[in-house]
């Protein structure tokens, strides 16, 4: 008894040596997930722009989650693939030295059957398996694009069919999910009855030698007691071998996305740049993103230290991926760029970057407070570098005048500020991280005529000693750029300043006509607006003035009128209704409900309904003063 209770304390996985198993395998389980779900991370960042151009965020976040798949299999592995394999080795040892060799040879043919079916149809069920698995990443893929997506949803009141879409993938995993569950019931059957035939094999046996008294009964019911045994092991197997298998299909994203190589590395001789004057050199550079269509072809201009260039032309024409590969988010396919006579390729990314300050055309900024966002610049900056900062862009009071002041949370790629508000906190990032060059992306584009006028004279101080490029479309806040190129087709076809580009009447004086012309056009159109506002207002002005007038006029005849009845009633009506004539506006209420019994003018003294109703007098004719209608003369 002692002993039964003591094996019943060790044994089982809520045991003594269960709990000890678990215990130890924590810091194991911890260290393996946090690596690899580190280096899965660190990876994706080390891309290059290509795959996160190409890349759905949703599948890619779907795949960094299953980092605890592989730590299972290694779990797995560890404690009981072992125990398995040693449980079944004993069991046909002891069989074998116990009962005699037909008995290790059933359990043999049992596991070998088992073991082989379970592969077989495992391998079956991994491709429905592999399906459920992509069916469920594309799910999350179509949730979190479309929560990514939220605004655009709303712009186009597109949410029916956001639904209607999430609905199918959902209903997609459903059914590859139905697949996984159907197979592997048919798997646990087909297994089942592999073991149930060699149990009833070896029962047939142990009977007949029991019959022949080569057995006693005890011996029976020990053997039946231990083959049942044997299927919890047998059984397990089916289940690792499933379990690995579900494993290994969750971590195959994981896994390709560290096959995926960045095009964009350091070389292995490649330099620091410690320091940076500003000097720009393109030469003769080529690129292109689809060898059918160039985006550059041969590219040559040069910026000097301290001044600032402008880079014009219709989209399409190359601008953009000017300032992609000077940042090194792609390597150029001929010529070469050069940062004060340094090869940018030869020189290492991230010495390169720490003297470069983009401000892009769309600011996306992280979830949290305006504080972490503006030092996300340079996180060993002060409170005070950031102020200064942020007046230099002229967002520091605008950012007071909120309730949590810099505390406030931005939201959600910064969905809480307006344009021109993301726009002054990517200009204050950068003021921040005070780099040598800055490239500037339309960085007025979203903001208001004032705030622009701040802005610029904030990008002349930080232009100051830096060498400034920027691309623009809006040419009246280029014109006082030391160069202005103009490109075309991936090509320079004119530079120059604002003048000299006027005075050579090419593509940059049409550009600056039409954008002249849109622009009066739009002044002109503005002050129409403003002029039809303001006649629109004098006119609802003028009646409701006129209103007011007829309402005192009607007031003021009630008034009379309630005091002619009491001048009746003593005997002074005439002398009162003498005084003035009632206005034509009163004559059908006093001479009768439709005014038929007068004619139309003044009403005048005498004419008025006697105690029984009846007229007590005519009504006189209009007076000379009035027009044929009856209206007096200048009455409107």
């Amino acid at each position: 008894i002692s002993l039964y209770i003591v094996f019943r304390i060790f044994q089982g996985s809520n045991g003594l040596l269960g709990a000890a198993r678990q215990v130890l395998w924590i810091p194991i389980e911890q260290y393996s997930y946090r690596e690899l779900s580190v280096a899965a991370f660190e990876h994706v960042h080390m891309l290059s722009l290509e795959f996160h151009l190409g890349k759905k965020t949703g599948e890619v976040l779907s795949a960094l989650g299953k980092g605890s798949s592989l730590n299972t299999f290694l779990e797995s592995i560890t404690f009981n693939v072992l125990p398995m394999l040693i449980d079944l080795g004993v069991a046909i040892v002891y069989l074998l030295i116990s009962f005699d060799s037909y008995y290790a040879l059933v359990i043999s043919v049992i596991t070998f059957w088992y073991i082989y079916i379970t592969i077989r149809m495992a391998s079956w069920r991994a491709d429905i398996r592999r399906q459920a698995t992509n069916a469920s990443r594309e799910e999350d893929a179509v949730k979190n694009d479309s929560m990514m997506s939220y605004e655009t949803v709303k712009y186009f009141n597109a949410e029916r069919y956001e639904f209607s879409r999430y609905r199918e993938a959902v209903q997609k995993y459903q059914k590859a999910e139905y697949l996984v569950t159907f197979s592997l019931a048919l798997m646990n059957t087909v297994q089942n009855l592999v073991f149930m035939l060699g149990l009833i094999v070896a029962l047939l046996i142990a009977a007949y030698q029991v019959t022949t008294r080569q057995l006693q009964v005890g011996d029976f019911v020990k053997l039946l007691s231990l083959m049942t045994q044997l299927q919890g092991p047998l059984n397990f197997f089916g289940t690792f071998y499933r379990m690995i298998q579900n494993n290994m299909i969750n971590s195959e994203r994981m896994l390709e996305l560290f096959k995926e190589k960045p095009t964009v590395v350091d070389k292995l001789d490649a330099t620091e740049m410690p320091s940076c004057e500003g000097e720009i050199r393109y030469n003769d550079v080529h690129f292109s993103y689809d060898a059918r269509r160039p985006a550059l072809q041969g590219l040559t201009f040069r910026c000097k230290p301290g001044t600032t260039t402008a880079l014009v032309g219709e989209s399409g024409g190359g601008k953009s991926t000017v300032f992609r590969l000077l940042f090194r988010f792609y390597n150029s396919q001929g010529g070469n760029i050069q940062i004060d006579a340094h090869d940018v390729q030869e020189t290492t990314i991230d010495s390169l970057r720490k003297h470069i300050g983009v401000v892009p055309q769309d600011t996306v900024l992280f979830n949290e407070s305006l504080m972490y966002n503006l030092k996300y610049a340079r996180q060993s900056a002060t409170d005070e570098e950031v102020y200064e900062a942020c007046r230099a862009a002229s967002i520091h009071e605008k950012i007071l005048g909120f309730p949590d002041g810099y505390d406030t949370k931005v939201g959600e790629r910064g969905l809480r500020l307006s344009g021109g508000e993301k726009q002054r906190v990517a200009i204050a990032r950068t003021i921040i991280k005070d780099p040598r060059i800055i490239l500037l992306d339309e960085a007025t584009a979203a903001l208001d005529t004032e705030t622009e006028e701040h802005i610029q004279e904030a990008l002349k101080t930080l232009a100051q000693g830096r060498t400034m490029l920027v691309i623009a479309h809006r040419l009246s806040t280029i014109t006082m750029c030391d160069q202005i190129l103009v490109l075309h087709e991936g090509r320079v076809v004119e530079r120059g300043t604002h003048n000299e580009l006027l005075a050579m009447k090419g593509r940059y004086s049409g550009m600056w006509k039409k954008q002249v012309r849109a622009q009066r056009a739009a002044e002109e159109a503005r002050v129409l607006k403003d002029k039809a506002d303001r006649l629109r207002r004098e006119s609802m002005g003028g009646t409701a003035r006129a209103g007011s007038a007829i309402i005192e006029e009607r007031t003021s005849s009630s008034d009379e009128e309630e005091q002619a009845r009491r001048a009746r009633q003593n005997g002074q009506a005439d002398a009162l209704l003498t005084s003035r004539s009632v206005p034509v506006s009163e004559m059908g209420r006093i001479g009768g409900t439709d005014g038929s019994n007068v004619r139309r003018g003044s009403w005048t003294p005498g004419q008025h309904q006697g105690a029984g109703g009846a007229t007590s007098s005519a009504v006189q004719s209009p007076p000379q003063n009035a027009d044929p209608t009856g209206k007096p003369a200048g009455h409107p």
